[in-house]
């Protein structure tokens, strides 16, 4: 990846994450997590990942933030949330989770980059067609399941 492009790039996903978790609006949460998947996805791109962009754009921009919004729509739109009341106790968090993770990122060995189209054609063929097609479809049950719950516990009238 060029050093240009991820310092255009970067400020972008920072101030993407920075909205969600600042934005008192959960509609505006929802658009900036909306930028902070399109901003990653274009780093897969500029990794020379088409595969993992492509994924990222149909599975968390599309279906993800689709089931967030709806949540949203499903509780009630306007829901604003209370200022923070301990900031001081999620930044130490934060910091803690951040160092444990730079840790182990640090001792990971990357090798040579490979990438193209064809990088992730076994990758592909191994989870939809061949190894992992029924734990897949088994995902998408759980997950429609987790929509139908959803909705069972936001009914305003529990005798209905």
């Amino acid at each position: 990846m060029s050093a240009l492009a991820f310092w255009l790039l970067a400020p972008l996903l920072v101030g993407g994450a920075l909205g969600v978790v600042l934005s008192r609006n959960l509609y505006h949460s929802a658009y900036c997590l909306a930028a902070v998947l399109v901003t990653t996805a274009l780093f897969y791109l500029a990794l020379t990942a088409p595969l993992v962009a492509a994924v990222q754009i149909l599975l968390y921009t599309g279906g993800v933030l689709t089931l967030v919004v709806f949540a949203i729509v499903v509780v009630g739109g306007e829901v604003v949330g209370p200022a923070t009341r301990k900031p001081w106790a999620a930044v130490v968090a934060s910091i803690a989770t951040f160092a444990v993770l730079a840790r182990g990122v640090s001792r990971i060995d990357f090798g040579p980059p490979v990438g193209g189209l064809d990088a992730g054609a076994e990758l592909g063929v191994s989870l939809f067609v061949r190894d992992y097609m029924v734990p897949f479809e088994l995902l998408s049950v759980l997950l429609l399941a987790a929509v139908v719950g959803a909705l069972v516990l936001a009914r305003k009238d529990p005798s209905a």
